[in-house]
């Protein structure tokens, strides 16, 4: 009858998941930010849950949300076309910076790209339509007020956010694990534009292909993921889908010293493991 009380409040988690968590960040050279919750019984966990971290790629789940959102309105449809040009290519993730100029893509494509090669030119592509100020809007429009995009991918499109001094140093964007997890569970119960708008946006999370951080050795589970890297940080977001519940992670990893861009990763290495702590635990 205990455990059943706390499972109502969310309130219970396995014996030693705090003590499996900070033993694991405890050596890590590098700043650690998370935050996890069992969206089928409420129990979570955080670490720095409500720290402004870096995004890095994993803003661009807001921008699908927006861009989703715009269409929803008729602002937009999807089959509008958008054509890459030279000029529009950047560099980094992603396929279409190696395509032929004038190469002419639906706005479907873009944000399909943006996420499931996490594509940085398909990403600004997408923003010329959306604008960040309109991701930011629609992140308000969520309850999510530190959630913020702040510019295109090498810049350019700077929000209003992004004009802040405050916030020159988060790049890309700005979250906190908690909001994103928040974001992540409202897509997960169909309420970030409608029940198929969000039924949509998870499908096309669980497609992305890059896999070195949550979920990494867990097999048999279903995934739905967005991760984000830069030199010095590796970030990612999303849900596992485990026989006791569908569990929302979000998290960070960054100061590390020294650049690494492989799929080892010290913080690939580590979200990996956290997110099969965190999995196990809650």
């Amino acid at each position: 009858m205990v455990i059943y009380l706390f499972l109502l409040l969310g309130l219970f988690q396995s014996p030693g998941l705090d003590a499996r968590v900070q033993s694991e960040v405890s050596g890590f050279k590098g700043q650690v930010s998370l935050y996890a919750k069992n969206l089928d019984t409420g129990a979570s966990y955080g670490l720095g849950a409500d720290e402004r971290v870096r995004t890095a790629s994993t803003i661009k789940v807001p921008i699908m949300a927006a861009a989703f959102a715009r269409v929803a309105a008729g602002h937009s449809k999807w089959q509008d076309e958008v054509v890459l040009t030279k000029a529009k290519k950047v560099s980094g993730s992603g396929v279409l910076q190696e395509l032929s100029d004038g190469l002419r893509l639906s706005l479907r494509d873009v944000v399909t790209l943006m996420i499931v090669l996490s594509d940085n030119t398909a990403t600004n592509l997408v923003l010329d339509v959306v604008t960040a100020d309109a991701v930011n809007a629609r992140m308000d429009e969520l309850g999510l007020k530190q959630t913020r995009a702040l510019r295109k991918v090498m810049g350019g499109g700077v929000s209003r956010a992004g004009e802040d001094p405050e916030n020159k140093r988060f790049g890309l964007g700005v979250s906190t694990p908690r909001e994103m997890v928040v974001m992540l569970e409202k897509m997960e119960r169909g309420e970030v534009v409608s029940p198929e708008a969000s039924k949509e946006m998870i499908g096309i999370l669980k497609r992305q292909q890059y896999h070195e951080g949550i979920g990494r050795t867990l097999k048999g589970v279903e995934l739905a993921t967005k991760p984000g890297a830069l030199d010095a940080l590796r970030s990612e977001v999303g849900i596992v889908y485990t026989p006791r519940g569908r569990i929302a992670i979000a998290i960070t990893v960054d100061g590390m010293p020294e650049p690494f861009w492989s799929v080892d990763n010290p913080g690939h290495l580590l979200i990996s493991r956290l997110s099969a702590i965190l999995t196990d635990g809650l």
